[in-house]
């Protein structure tokens, strides 16, 4: 299982209130002054510019009304490089050489806080390789150094899958939920529902199955296998079905071997 956590984003839907948000930008890094930057968000079946801005001397501003609270992108120029939760309040991003960071609203902190947790998951699944150059350095045969770091990995995979699925059934009924649910989703060429997935959904609340974006990829993960099923009888031969719209990244996991799309 490969996924990296710098976001994802679709046009999901928390509530129908009208209001405004404010994002307080700023970035170390030079070569980004004069950068052209873009929230863009899935909306009503496209992906489309919600605001933009540019970066001067380290700091960018976007501020803006907002019809629904919504899951954006952050892109700088045609690349996709954080989620960002549009709510009321002020947004603080910080732009700097270890990577964003988001906070200062409900949503975006509880967003930022889950993939600081991912983040460490996946550091910890990174590091086993470096165990296992040591390992064999210092002479340990092959056996055990598999024995060891297979249930090593094993024990750091089944937190990260109860990390993200406990995440999105916390967050069935905000943007949260369908937008990690879709960064899941994001991760696969051919549109299909794991185990993880399909128990989510037996869970899932009537709000967030009847989500327009996690409607979509169901039905088209439904087309997708009784496409390849009826292949597989007749010259089993499999075949791609195309992969639900969204402009986000795929969600960071972790294995022995190294996951956000713009």
């Amino acid at each position: 299982m490969n996924k990296i956590f710098y976001a994802s984003l679709f046009g999901v839907m928390l509530t129908a209130c009208s209001s405004n948000y404010s994002v307080q930008g700023s970035s170390s890094l030079p070569a980004l002054d004069g950068s052209k930057l873009y929230l863009k968000a899935f909306k009503q079946g496209e992906v489309k510019n919600i605001d933009s801005c540019e970066v001067v001397h380290g700091e960018f501003h976007f501020n803006g009304y907002l019809d629904t609270v919504r899951l954006a992108n952050l892109f700088v120029d045609e690349e996709s490089i954080m989620p960002i939760v549009l709510e009321e309040g002020e947004i603080i991003v910080k732009i700097t050489p270890a990577g964003p960071t988001l906070g200062g609203t409900p949503l975006n902190d509880s967003l930022y806080n889950f993939i600081d947790k991912h983040n460490q998951l996946v550091s910890e699944m990174n590091e086993l390789g470096h165990r296992q150059n040591q390992m064999i350095l210092e002479g340990i045969d092959e056996q055990t150094i598999s024995e060891q770091l297979e249930s090593e990995a094993a024990r750091i995979t089944a937190e990260e899958d109860q990390l993200v699925t406990n995440f999105i059934e916390e967050n069935f009924d905000n943007v949260l939920g369908p937008g990690v649910f879709m960064m899941l989703a994001n991760q696969f060429r051919v549109p299909i529902l794991t185990p993880q997935m399909e128990y989510l959904l037996t869970k899932a609340t009537d709000k967030f199955k009847n989500n327009p974006e996690i409607k979509q990829y169901c039905a088209l993960a439904k087309e997708a296998e009784e496409r390849m099923n009826g292949l597989n009888e007749t010259a089993g031969v499999q075949t791609e079905a195309p992969a639900a719209d969204s402009i986000g990244n795929s969600l960071p996991t972790a294995p022995l071997t190294n996951l956000p799309k713009p």
